[in-house]
């Protein structure tokens, strides 16, 4: 491609990433990206319409360009590109506007983690600290909107499951506390050094006066709503079938996560393969542990004796962590020639989420000096079982080398369009993080043949995925259902499985991304040990992964087919 077309392929490139974070500011929160932690869009009749329109001309202008003429990293970004804008604009006649909140993902939730003062929301200056105030104030519109989209939502049977909504109504009233204990007051607990006496007086009325007439009246007011007027039309189904035009509704959430189009039924049946091959593995182990009785038997003997609950405190289920991390650390350079720059961290998830919360990995930010946390919810430290939620798998999967290294690395790589460095898709991160998961033995981990178990466990929850997942927005399966059958497969307590459920509930088509992401990375290894021979090295292989960085997944193959062509080449 000439130089001049190509300059302008980049400039659209860069410009296309301004126009997401000007219209999805929390992303750009989330990002580390400064200049929108003051910003809250509603999404109003007159924002939808931007937003729309704002898509629509990029991907017209995207398509003017020849692909067959790009290179590979500009075609990694025309890939980027395209499936980001098709995905929200696929979505949009659904009008998903109309279900703006649920237990998982609503924006009540994020608004208490960013006001919590240790989350992704800057509070170092006195900037910060404002621009988060009218962040709040944002919060008010947003809500009053909210409030309207659910009302149509109602109109057109575009409504949550009722299970949903009760859970959601907990959650409201849960965050709506007096001043001081509520989560919104924390940034003025831990000012900086550099404010004065005069500074934290201003911010203390500053939140006062923000929790009292803007965070509690707003969260009140959606309470209010939730409870007289949206309960009641809450629908009794699963799934998403039951809302209009629910079934193309489903295929386009799963090519949202998935970066390709599957179909239902055909992932359906993956999973129960998946599922048969992982019990067969898990029946091998238990016989050679020599246990009597069922594998539905052992599980119930793992979740109850009194060898897999060793905490008493906090700290020490940190500490575990910390014991997985310091075994692995030996083994890293064997099976990774680079590493992120990033600091990592493992901290308790904070009181207010822990509840609804799973482990989870939130990205750090180099250039404000924000460690990469991998957050663990802690209810009652002697309730915790090291193979319920394998310890070392999850360890693998969520932090180090799984998500912390990823999105590390990628978040580092400055040589590449912000378009690039920013992307996530779920198939790809996630695929990589339980990929990883397989790794343990080699890294010094997963030696005993109960944690071996609670890690087949963990790969059994992400086949269980492709079953219920497309079981419940099929409507081959009801909620009870997804749940006996959750628990009929897997060593997990009831309460678990329910919020696992309900989970596929709020969010169709993102929990099938881990297993097919997983099984793409692994059918490549595969193919490439065999094409490359002797020439192939697993570590040469997680570094090519590593340094493309996220990207959909029919790119992911053609990327990592001329890594092994250009590896193979070198050594004719």
């Amino acid at each position: 491609m000439e130089l001049q077309k190509l300059s302008s392929l980049h400039q659209l490139f860069d410009d296309f990433y301004k126009e997401v974070y000007r219209l999805n500011p929390l992303q750009a929160t989330f990002d580390g990206v400064p200049g929108y932690n003051d910003q809250l869009p509603a999404e109003d009749e007159s924002y939808l319409a931007e937003l729309h329109n704002t898509y629509a001309d990029f991907l017209k202008r995207l398509k003017g360009f020849d692909t067959s003429k790009l290179n590979m990293d500009d075609e990694i970004c025309y890939s980027i590109m395209e499936n980001q804008i098709e995905s929200v604009l696929k979505l949009a006649p659904f009008h998903l506007e109309y279900m703006p909140i649920n237990q998982f993902t609503g924006l009540h939730l994020y608004m208490a983690m960013l006001g919590s003062g240790s989350s992704v929301q800057p509070f170092k200056t006195l900037n910060d600290y404002n621009a988060w105030l009218k962040r709040c104030n944002a919060f008010v519109r947003w809500t009053e909107v909210a409030i309207q989209n659910m009302r149509k939502g109602i109109k057109t049977k575009m409504v949550l499951p009722k299970i949903l909504v009760e859970k959601v109504i907990g959650q409201l009233q849960d965050l709506i506390k007096p001043i001081h204990e509520s989560v919104f007051f924390e940034p003025t607990r831990s000012y900086p050094d550099s404010f004065s006496e005069s500074d934290r007086g201003q911010m203390d009325e500053g939140f006062k006066k923000m929790i009292e007439q803007q965070m509690n009246p707003a969260l009140q007011a959606l309470l209010k709503f939730f409870q007289n007027e949206y309960l009641a039309a809450a629908r009794s189904s699963s799934g998403i079938t039951a809302l209009p035009n629910g079934k193309q509704l489903y295929q386009e959430f799963i090519f949202a996560s998935v970066t390709s189009y599957e179909d239902p039924e055909s992932v359906y049946q993956l999973g129960l393969q998946e599922v048969n091959r992982i019990t067969r593995e898990m029946e091998n182990i238990k016989a050679q542990l020599g246990f009597k009785g069922t594998l539905s038997d052992l599980f119930e003997f793992m979740k109850s004796d009194s060898q897999f609950f060793p905490f008493k405190t906090d700290a020490a289920v940190l500490e575990a962590y910390q014991n997985v991390y310091d075994r692995i650390k030996p083994y890293l350079s064997d099976y990774f020639g680079v590493t992120p720059l990033c600091p990592f961290e493992i901290r308790k998830t904070e009181e207010f989420r822990a509840a609804s919360a799973s482990a989870e990995y939130v990205p750090g930010d180099i250039n404000s000096g924000r460690p990469g946390v991998f957050y663990v919810p802690i209810l009652n430290p002697e309730e915790i079982n090291v193979t319920n939620d394998e310890m070392e798998s999850l360890f693998l999967h969520e932090a180090v080398p799984g998500h912390h290294y990823q999105i590390s690395l990628q978040y580092e790589n400055i040589a590449v369009p912000l378009l690039r460095q920013k992307y996530w898709s779920s198939a790809f991160g996630e695929g990589w993080a339980l990929y990883c998961e397989s790794l343990g033995e080699m890294l010094g981990v997963l030696t005993d043949p109960y944690h071996k178990l609670g890690a087949l466990g963990a790969e059994m929850h992400r086949a269980v995925r492709l079953v219920v997942d497309t079981g419940l927005h099929m409507g081959k399966m009801t909620r009870e259902e997804a749940i006996a059958y959750n628990m009929a497969h897997e060593p997990i307590t009831e309460v678990s499985a329910i919020a696992e459920i309900e989970r596929y509930m709020s969010w169709p088509g993102q929990a099938l991304s881990y297993k097919i992401g997983e099984l793409k990375i692994k059918q490549l290894r595969d193919k490439y040990k065999e094409q490359l021979a002797e020439q192939f090295r697993l570590k040469d292989f997680h570094d090519a992964i590593l340094k493309g960085g996220v990207m959909p997944l029919d790119i992911f193959e053609k990327y990592m087919d001329g890594w092994a062509s250009n590896l193979k080449g070198t050594h004719a």
